[in-house]
């Protein structure tokens, strides 16, 4: 039984089409991840599953049944916006909301120590959210989040604000709520940390879906015919007839063979005119490239039916 549910959902603000017939669903335990450029449409569809808005039409279902807002208890929701109040020291703040989600204040204190020790703000706990840099309030509020255990865990840009080695931290954690048994539903423009987390993706653009599927299966639609190399001398091997384009950054070339082409041979060709290669992988396109490719073709249908000149 899918934990979120959307069938062919639909949101309108005044004329502008939010989402358009928008359906897919989330199983248990699994990590999905909802993707889109600004405006397309992401946001708004999380507001629909978690009652913010209502649907124009379609249905919404979260652990098997019609949305309800009791239901909403066993979901955590992480806002792409902030809503943390500025003048409240952090372990107030996250009791006081943890109190809201239906905790004591002591075990709502327990877990919110706990969180912070694990997260690594313990040393802010004291200090008003105003006095912290993005990226701590952002890890607060990642916190309140999970205060009250959701089964099922949404975030809109849970990494908006978190350097490397924050993304990094927050990235485990999630991988661990995942190892427990939890949903998660999160929405990012950091196509890496998709691609390494998530089991199953769904893109928007312009409000409509176009692409959904397993992140294996959407993979294996595609050829292996990215080479990257790392190298140092000669670089004129990147004009060779198996390359369809290269892009070189001084030492490391990201590479399209031509179809049907033989990395070996481009290999054996760098390697001819002197070379070093110390690193030569290839693989199939990253999801990043897939999602320029799928939204750049959407974008150019989308203006031939409009009548508009792709190239203005």
């Amino acid at each position: 039984m899918p934990i979120v549910e959307l069938q062919h959902v639909r949101k309108a603000y005044d004329t502008k089409i939010a989402v358009a017939d928008l359906s897919f669903s989330i199983e248990p335990g699994s990590m999905f991840g909802l993707l889109g450029p600004n405006g397309s449409g992401k946001t708004s569809s999380i507001r629909m599953m978690i009652g913010i808005t209502v649907p124009d039409s379609g249905t919404v279902k979260l652990f098997g049944q019609p949305f309800s807002r009791d239901l909403l208890k066993r979901v955590g929701y992480l806002p792409e916006e902030r809503g943390l109040y500025k003048k409240m020291k952090v372990m107030d703040q996250l009791i006081f909301l943890g109190q809201l989600r239906g905790l004591d204040a002591a075990t709502a204190s327990k877990r919110a120590h706990m969180w912070c020790e694990r997260l690594e703000i313990t040393p802010a706990i004291d200090k008003k959210t105003e006095e912290l840099s993005k990226g701590m309030q952002q890890k607060i509020q990642f916190i309140s989040t999970l205060l009250h255990e959701p089964e099922l865990i949404i975030m809109d840009e849970p990494f908006s604000g978190l350097d490397p080695v924050n993304a990094v931290l927050l990235m485990d954690t999630l991988v661990d709520l995942r190892k427990q048994g939890r949903t998660i539903l999160f929405s990012t423009h950091r196509m890496d940390q998709v691609e390494k987390l998530c089991d199953n993706i769904c893109l928007i653009h312009n409000s409509h879906l176009i692409l959904s599927g397993s992140m294996r299966d959407i993979k294996s639609r595609y050829p292996v015919n990215r080479v990257l190399i790392n190298f140092t001398g000669d670089a004129s091997f990147l004009n060779h007839p198996a390359i369809h384009s290269a892009k070189n950054y001084g030492g490391h070339a990201e590479i399209r063979l031509n179809e049907g082409a033989d990395a070996q041979a481009l290999l054996a060709a760098a390697i001819a005119i002197g070379a070093r290669i110390t690193r030569f992988e290839v693989m199939e396109p990253t999801l990043e490239e897939i999602f320029i490719e799928k939204v750049t073709a959407n974008t150019a249908n989308a203006a031939i039916e409009t009548g508009e000149n792709v190239h203005a």
